[in-house]
């Protein structure tokens, strides 16, 4: 849910307010598609994140810059290299289109001052960051040849070419009686579409805002409207035009009940009566909270091993079903042998290659019964009788070794869900990096593992109870480990779901008796941090750490426990929500 070009304009002037004049001190390239650019100003620093992700593209000052990885980049190299130290000379917006350009000034050789251009084009899935200096590429985040498109390339080295001009009318210089005429010719447009038509920087968010403030229905027909209509029309054009040239409008964001991101605005949105509207000081205030319940900020490799665990879940499931199969055949294995014995006793009746299934009475029926059995044509009767006894030897061998691969299997599927649940947790690039590692320690992931910058090892999340004690809650497989074998006391209470995969939790105690109220939020984070997140009635053990054991070489995360009591636990969302606002 991106911003249209007309919210872009006081978003401009928002951000030029703020970064003129300052100076670029760092760059980061948190993942592909962020740049976060630290900026100098007398007296504060600022962050100014600039996202290219399709979902919600948005440039925006942020509070606090997400993790970098161990290793820049090549297109952050090369913003180092070229506008590191730069002084931002002014932001500013192209026409009312939804490009920024923050137009920067740099020191070069001999101690002369180059121009040089960071472009920010915000359209989407076609959104991009470019490098720019006296009209040539430098270098783009994301590179456009021409397989991809054949009008306009984003190479190094190319000319830097404007997006192809929109014929709209810009309603914040064009007189507002000639957009009235233009829509006027949209006859057989619905007003929405005609406005979207007509007005440039329109989205559907400005279009149908602008119709509910004339007080009328986005899809009316344009060749029913009459005089009054266009005049309301006009007179909501006019409001929107002070909402853009106002210096305190507030900005706005819609939600449904689901907390799913509607629409956003840099100005006040009334048509959205159903959903919640939020309002916020400042442009950037709203992006980020846009930024927050769209997800857009995604850690690097988090999808990539999501993917593959669940493809790893898959496989390891599917042979589940075939070994489950093969021990149900090796449990009828005495069948096999029953026939190889019936066809060695009626062999000499019976002929070569003659028939596909043959009916004899059984000789271990006590009723005279017959039995049916199955002959393979291309053998001939003597071969089918060794067949079918080295069959059954195969059953008989094969079942002792399908049940330890089964048992196998189904804990290999355990570990994969514990992983699978530890990559929902992870919030930092140290925790994807201990996910990482043991990905490929334990063969899931073919990657050779790469010398690099020290990552910052990873923390389990803190938490505080309301009578002062702390609870640690692993978010993965290695914090886990770290937790109940280093971190906790043996005195401590070490909390798990039962059979369902999740995180450690430890309850600092010390080897007293915590209370009530205590425990059982300790038993909320266990559930909440577990596949069974959101269940009812969910199993949770606790135990005093000193009965938790790790049997010699058992897979990260898995521990065996005694002395244990259960808790059959339903999280108080209200209790558990007041928890979780610590993070």
């Amino acid at each position: 849910m991106s911003l249209d070009g007309l919210s872009m304009y006081p978003l401009a002037r928002e951000l030029d307010r703020a970064i003129s004049g300052g100076r670029i001190d760092k760059i980061n390239q948190p993942n592909k598609q962020s740049i976060i650019l630290s900026i100098r100003q007398p007296g504060q620093n600022l962050l100014v994140h600039i996202s290219i992700n399709p979902q919600n593209p948005a440039v925006h000052i942020i509070d606090k810059a997400p993790d970098n990885p161990p290793e820049p980049p090549m297109f952050c190299m090369v913003l180092r290299k070229h506008i590191e130290t730069a002084r931002i000379a002014s932001v500013q917006q192209h026409g009312l289109d939804r490009i920024l350009v923050i137009t920067l000034d740099v020191l070069v050789a001999g101690g002369q001052i180059a121009s040089k251009s960071l472009v920010i084009e915000l359209m989407g899935k076609y959104s991009n960051i470019i490098l720019v200096q006296d009209g040539t590429i430098i270098d783009a985040l994301r590179k456009v040849g021409t397989n991809s498109s054949r009008i306009r390339t984003v190479l190094p080295g190319d000319e830097y070419i404007l997006p192809p001009a929109q014929d709209k009318l810009n309603i914040l210089s064009t007189p507002l009686t000639d957009i009235i005429d233009t829509i006027k010719m949209q006859e057989e447009q619905k007003l929405c579409k005609a406005l979207l038509a007509v007005c440039l920087g329109f989205g559907p968010v400005s279009a149908k805002e602008v119709a509910f403030a004339a007080g009328l229905s986005a899809n009316q027909p344009v060749n029913e409207l009459d005089d009054r209509d266009y005049a309301s029309i006009e007179e909501a054009l006019k409001e929107m035009q002070t909402a853009l040239t106002a210096p305190d409008t507030p900005a706005c964001l819609v939600m449904d009940p689901n907390r799913k991101l509607l629409a956003t605005a840099a100005f006040p949105l009334h048509y959205y009566t159903q959903d919640t509207v939020l309002t916020f000081a400042t442009i950037s205030e709203m992006l980020a909270k846009a930024a927050d319940l769209s997800g857009s900020y995604q850690l690097p490799d988090r999808d990539r091993f999501k993917k593959l665990v669940k493809n790893e879940l898959h496989r390891a499931q599917n042979k589940v079903i075939k070994l489950e199969e093969d021990i149900d055949a090796a449990d009828n294995a005495e069948e096999y042998r029953i026939k190889a014995d019936n066809l060695m006793t009626y062999q000499y009746q019976l002929k070569d290659r003659a028939d596909a299934q043959v009916t004899v009475m059984n000789i271990y029926s006590e009723t005279g019964e017959n039995i049916n059995i199955a002959m393979d044509q291309r053998l001939s009767v003597s071969e089918n009788v060794q067949a079918y006894y080295k069959k059954y030897d195969k059953l008989k061998r094969g079942k002792a070794l399908l049940e330890e691969q089964l048992k196998k299997c189904l804990d290999d599927i355990k570990y994969l869900a514990s992983i699978e649940t530890s990559l929902e947790s992870s919030t930092t690039n140290a925790e994807i990096n201990d996910i990482k590692t043991e990905l490929i320690t334990n063969g899931i992931l073919k990657e050779n593992m790469k010398k690099h910058a020290s990552v910052k090892q990873s923390q389990p999340f803190k938490f505080t109870a309301p009578d002062g004690t702390q609870i640690l809650v692993g978010k993965n497989n290695y914090q886990n480990d770290r937790l109940t074998f280093k971190i906790s006391n043996p005195g401590d209470i070490w909390l798990h779901t039962q059979e369902i995969p999740g995180s450690h939790v430890i309850l600092r105690c010390d080897g007293e008796d915590p209370a009530e109220e205590t425990l059982l939020l300790a038993s909320y984070l266990a559930v909440h941090f577990s596949q069974a997140s959101g269940s009812s009635k969910v199993p949770v053990d606790y135990t005093r750490c000193r009965f938790v054991k790790k049997p010699s070489g058992a897979k990260p995360g898995f521990v065996i426990f005694t002395n244990q009591s259960t808790l059959y636990i339903t999280p108080e969302e209200d209790k558990l929500k007041a928890l979780l606002e610590q993070i």
